[in-house]
């Protein structure tokens, strides 16, 4: 939000502060800035200077800390572990020579209802999808993926269209069209998914990964023609798959080549 404010501006980087620091809590840092200012509100009306009422808070906040310090436990669940994990995945992408680390290259994924002791480290990458299809075979060895950026469906049009619709013979003429016109659609969109089907099959590919999405009529394809795929893939989740398979990222179909498949 772009706030003109001051003190808003000040609430702004005070939950920035607390996402960068702990990530988490954001609101709950605002809630309890906006209860303080409430009460030092109060204590200006009563004539009592800002300096003193800011030197209360700093006593507070001083009692406040000892006290945490005083009723915390110390937890050391799964230390060494994690340590280890940690460890071995920067030596994994690190490049010892330079001395040097992309810490890009390391994901962590978070999963709900598990336990720290869970916690493994994956060489390689994980995408939380399903396939697009629930008979779509979920384990495929040796795959030859095909990493796509460019959509199964048609582009939607864009642009808005008024009719003035006075008769009945009008509105039964209109439909008419509107009919044949869908009919055509569907004909010439089953005809380039089924091509665009066929040409990955043709390129040898047994895996698709696709950023965007396709419809109820391509995803049928490509379960009939054994061909199972991953939709709504992110853009940096397609760049380190296309690293770690050594495949290339296709933006149209005319361009996929047996070639740029990952492996």
């Amino acid at each position: 939000m772009d706030v003109d404010n001051q003190i808003a501006k000040l609430m702004v980087e005070l939950s920035r502060s607390q996402d960068y620091e702990i990530g988490d809590g954001t609101t709950g840092v605002v809630v309890m800035a906006g209860a303080l200012l409430e009460q030092a509100e109060r204590l200006l009306e009563r004539g009592i200077h800002p300096i003193r009422i800011a030197e209360g808070y700093e006593m507070a906040s001083r009692i406040a800390v000892e006290h945490l310090d005083h009723i915390a436990q110390n937890v050391n669940r799964c230390k060494r572990p994690l340590a280890e994990i940690s460890v071995k995945a920067v030596l994994s992408v690190a490049d010892l020579e330079r001395k040097d680390v992309n810490l890009d290259l390391i994901k962590v994924e978070g999963k709900v209802g598990g336990k720290l002791e869970d916690t493994e480290l994956v060489y390689g990458i994980t995408v939380d999808k399903d396939m697009s299809h629930p008979q779509m075979p979920k384990k495929i060895e040796d795959a030859k993926i095909a990493i796509l950026t460019c959509p199964f469906e048609p582009p939607k049009p864009k642009t808005k269209h008024k009719v003035d619709i006075d008769t009945v013979e009008k509105f039964q003429t209109l439909r008419q069209q509107e009919q044949k016109y869908f009919d055509d659609m569907v004909q010439k969109c089953k005809g380039r998914q089924l091509l665009i089907v066929m040409l990955l099959q043709d390129v040898g590919a047994t895996l698709v990964i696709c950023q965007w999405g396709f419809d109820d009529e391509a995803n049928h394809l490509l379960m009939h023609r054994n061909l199972p795929a991953v939709r709504w893939v992110g853009g940096v989740e397609l760049e380190l798959i296309a690293i770690a398979t050594g495949g290339r990222i296709v933006p149209r179909f005319q361009e996929l080549t047996p070639e740029k498949l990952g492996r």
